[in-house]
């Protein structure tokens, strides 16, 4: 299994970054795009390194937020065949409070009317193929996460607080464990681990790689992450984006060498 960076914050090599996340998996044969970052820089950079988005049989969405998906579009044009994956109750309705005002953050207004007829809809839990599987968020209480980030949704003309029901993580597995991406963790990096390990009972869980949403935390809070991190047994860590980068270097300097730096163009061969 390949796994190769197209979108991060860090550039490199003369391919552009941006803020925002998208990996293209190479899989036992199948190909997958895990989210496509807020503009088109994931294809040119995919051009660059040869990787062609024509091939790709599964696209996901790991949640409703635009420097994830409003990208997609360009993909949907490129590739004729691929669905897009993604939770059911992802919806053109995610904010943050910003300035004392609500900021819309979601997915580009009329996108899932644009390409109704190329979305695949999860409620929870999904196997796609063999040793590729999608999951849901379990663990209750995530609201709390949705409050201390200021975010919301807009639920006709009422507000509720991001639960992050509409965030999902893509789950490979190998032959001596398995591989866990989400690009933004919301539901907390620790709970993602958890929630997976209970459905793969004594497997080992190699490496999760994603961003962590650690950009606008405290130094207290990224260590005591860093603690929760560790007791859940994964074994390397592949992060950025929302990380940010005194999220990475207290991780690093909380968790050693299994701590590493996506940029894009990074290949991780499991």
């Amino acid at each position: 299994m390949r796994i190769t960076v197209l979108t991060d914050n860090i550039g490199s090599n003369g391919l552009t970054g941006e803020w925002g996340l998208s990996f293209y998996i190479e899989y036992h044969g199948r190909k997958l795009l895990l989210d496509a970052g807020q503009s088109g820089v994931f294809a040119e950079n995919a051009e660059k390194l040869g990787l062609s988005l024509a091939d790709v049989d599964f696209a996901v969405l790991s949640h409703a937020h635009y420097d994830h998906a409003d990208g997609m579009s360009v993909f949907l044009d490129r590739n004729s065949r691929a669905k897009l994956w993604l939770q059911e109750s992802c919806r053109e309705n995610c904010y943050r409070i910003k300035d004392d005002h609500m900021k819309y953050i979601g997915i580009q207004k009329g996108m899932l009317e644009k390409y109704r007829n190329r979305l695949a809809c999860v409620h929870g839990d999904e196997t796609l193929d063999k040793g590729i599987r999608l999951i849901g968020h379990h663990t209750p209480g995530l609201e709390k996460a949705g409050k201390r980030e200021k975010m919301f949704l807009k639920e006709g003309e009422s507000w509720a607080t991001d639960c992050f029901a509409h965030e999902q993580s893509l789950v490979l597995e190998c032959a001596d464990g398995i591989v866990i991406l989400n690009s933004c963790s919301h539901g907390g990096a620790d709970n993602i681990i958890r929630e997976t390990a209970e459905q793969y009972p004594g497997r080992r869980i190699l490496a999760m790689i994603g961003g962590f949403h650690l950009h606008n935390k405290t130094d207290g809070y990224i260590q005591e992450f860093a603690e929760k991190i560790r007791r859940t047994g994964v074994e390397q860590i592949y992060t950025g984006h929302c990380t940010g980068d005194n999220g990475f270097r207290i991780l690093s300097r909380e968790l050693g060498g299994m701590v590493h730096q996506l940029r894009v163009g990074l290949e991780i061969d499991f």
